[in-house]
């Protein structure tokens, strides 16, 4: 995955709470068989009322979603995250998140945030009025920056280490490849073998 230490972008300010994974993106769209190409699954019913936020051309380009309390909440669907990174979030913010859901988003490369209410309404607020104005989500600081206004966040130090280093899961554990070949190369021969990937 790629490396999160900073993102600049506008937002999407999705005034809705207790958003569960089978609205991010409805099980019609589990069926496929690849981790990308989810974007056209992405809020696909509320998509279609002409009205809905992302219909709207000046929200159409938004890196950051900005929304209500308990976002991912349902299902465990991975493919919650791969629709929000396949239209173009790399964040999102929120007062709080459903648990799968953001263990899931933070191992697939999609930063979430949590902020009070009370700012999350601010960027709401400012969104709404000035659909160009420029966040700023600084995990290196642990900050989210909007013209004069900064909130701080707490996050995980070894969450944080991951994204901004880019390790998924895989990718951690090949960081001590050599260590894993070597103990491999030293087990009795009866024993199973991991053997290499089929190229």
């Amino acid at each position: 995955m790629d490396k999160f230490t900073t993102h600049t972008g506008t937002a999407a300010p999705l005034r809705r709470s207790n958003v569960d994974t089978d609205q991010i993106i409805p099980a019609v769209y589990l069926k496929r068989v690849t981790k990308t190409g989810f974007e056209d699954g992405l809020f696909a019913e509320w998509r279609e009322d002409e009205k809905f936020l992302l219909n709207q051309p000046e929200y159409r380009d938004a890196t950051i979603l900005v929304t209500g309390t308990e976002f991912g909440t349902g299902s465990s669907r991975e493919h919650a995250v791969w629709a929000l990174k396949d239209y173009g979030f790399k964040a999102v913010i929120a007062p709080r998140f459903g648990d799968i859901f953001r263990g899931n988003s933070l191992k697939n490369g999609l930063l979430t945030v949590e902020l009070p209410e009370a700012a999350v309404e601010e960027l709401w607020l400012l969104a709404e009025l000035h659909p160009d104005a420029e966040i700023t989500v600084d995990l290196a600081a642990c900050e989210v920056r909007a013209g004069d206004r900064t909130w701080g966040f707490e996050f995980d130090e070894f969450l944080r280490w991951r994204m901004m280093e880019g390790l998924d899961d895989v990718a951690l554990t090949l960081r001590d490849e050599d260590k894993i070949a070597a103990f491999e190369s030293n087990r009795d021969a009866w024993r199973p073998k991991t053997l290499p990937a089929a190229v």
